[in-house]
Order: C-alpha cells, then sequence, then structure tokens
C-alpha cells in the first residue's frame, strides 16, 4: 500500500488518467491531491466527475486550490467573477456546460475539500502555504492555504544558504519545525527552470505546471519515486492557441 501526492492537475483529465496509469496505482493505494482540479485544459468538469467515483473506491484526500474555490463561488451563486473567467474560468464554464453532472454531488466535493491534511508521520499537505510561526492550527488568514506563497520561498532561500545545516537551529524557519515535511502545489516548479517534483529544505513542491506547458506528475511520498504524464499540449493539441497565455500568466 502506497501514499501518492498528486500535482495541481487544471482540467487536464488525460494527464491524470496517464499517471495513475504509468504508476501502477491500484485501489489499496491511497491519493493526496493538491488542489486546483480546475481551470486551464478543456475537461474540469470531467475531471470533478472521475473524482467523486474514484472516492468511493479508494481512499482519496483532496486538498483546497484557489481555482477550486472560485469554481465553488459560481456553482453556488452563478455570478463569474472577472478574474476567475481569465484565469481559466472560461474554459471551466465551457466543460460544465458540455457534461451532465449532479450540482448537488459537485457541489459536495468542493464543500468537502480540505484546507489541509497532517498525516500519521506529521507530513503536512496543503495547496499553498501558511504564515503562523505556530503552524497550521494558528493559522489566522485561511486564505494563505491556498494562495501563499512565502512558505516555498522561504525553504528555497534556506535550502540556498543552507540554514539546515547549521547546528544552532536559532536560525532555522521555525515554520518548518512543525512538520517532518510539506507538500504543496500551487507554484509551478517550471517558476524554477525545474520540470519534476522539487525539494527546498523539508518542502516538496509536486506542482510541476500541468497548467501550461508542463506535466503532471505524482509522487510516492515515501520513496520519493515519480511519474509524469505527457506535456498537458502534446495532450491537448487542439487547444494550443491558449498555450501562450499559460506560459506568461501567474495563477
Amino acid at each position: 500500500m502506497r501514499t501518492f501526492a498528486i500535482g495541481d492537475i487544471h482540467g487536464g483529465f488525460r494527464a491524470l488518467t496517464q499517471v495513475l496509469e504509468r504508476a501502477n496505482v491500484t485501489t489499496e493505494d491511497t491519493l493526496i491531491f493538491m488542489g486546483d482540479y480546475v481551470d486551464g485544459w478543456s475537461e474540469s468538469a470531467e475531471l470533478v466527475e472521475f473524482l467523486i467515483k474514484l472516492n468511493t473506491k479508494q481512499k482519496c484526500i483532496f486538498i483546497r486550490g484557489n481555482h477550486d474555490v472560485w469554481c465553488h463561488e459560481w456553482l453556488m451563486d452563478g455570478h463569474v467573477h472577472d478574474v476567475w473567467y481569465m484565469h481559466g474560468g472560461k474554459e471551466t464554464l465551457e466543460s460544465y456546460e458540455r457534461v451532465n453532472y449532479n450540482k448537488q454531488q459537485h457541489l459536495e466535493f468542493y464543500e468537502n475539500l480540505e484546507n489541509y491534511y497532517i498525516d500519521d508521520q506529521n507530513r503536512l499537505f496543503l495547496h499553498a502555504g501558511f504564515t503562523s510561526m505556530h503552524g497550521v492550527l494558528k493559522e489566522h488568514y485561511h486564505k494563505n492555504f491556498y494562495f501563499d506563497r512565502t512558505l516555498i520561498e522561504s525553504a528555497l532561500l534556506a535550502d540556498k544558504i543552507g540554514i539546515e545545516k547549521l547546528s544552532n537551529t536559532l536560525y532555522t524557519p521555525r515554520r518548518f519545525r512543525h512538520y517532518k515535511e510539506i507538500y504543496v502545489g500551487h507554484t509551478p516548479t517550471l517558476n524554477f527552470n525545474c520540470n519534476i517534483p522539487m525539494k527546498a529544505h523539508n518542502l516538496w513542491d509536486v506542482d510541476t505546471g500541468a497548467a501550461f506547458t508542463g506535466k503532471l506528475s505524482i509522487l510516492d511520498i515515501d520513496t520519493k519515486e515519480f511519474w509524469q504524464s505527457d506535456p498537458l499540449p502534446e495532450l491537448y493539441p487542439d487547444e494550443k492557441g491558449r498555450n501562450k497565455m499559460r506560459v506568461i500568466r501567474r495563477k
């Protein structure tokens, strides 16, 4: 029985089925999805339908991403926010118009997403980050769980200057002391010229740019072995007209 962390999918349903097959995932395995299931490629509604059914077959943990929050708000009140529409919401709306879905089931899916998850080995999983020096339980600004980027920036800086090698833990970033490991998505590793899951300090970033020109990654959190899909533009060749926007914009 294995436990996997899966990066941001952004409507790339074909990429998800590909990595699940390449990793030989079975119903005995636990899947931790790092959020941002929608917005970007054309199969957001289809993907959520699949995840709802998958959750009945094996243990799945679904983390809440910022794009999921936007989609959830639209499902609840029907209002289309301009920011959401410009950042992948258009494709999500089109997929929901095309798919015959149970609205209540989808609302429950979004409502039941977790802001974070801590396993029995004190490994933390969340979409973006947190700012409280006392850990996620003391975080006052819950939007940080799916919007913050300072956590990965701090991890990269700590890794760069070698803080973890210092004997005096006074200088170790306090946020990282609370957990054995931290797993995030939200910030594509492509931003750092890396196309595979990336480790900095004790933090792992598993968002390898599936929303843009990258691949979807699935990481075995115990062995650190990982598998990747084909680049998303190759899986959705008829959607290449939107890829330039994906390269230059930030989530």
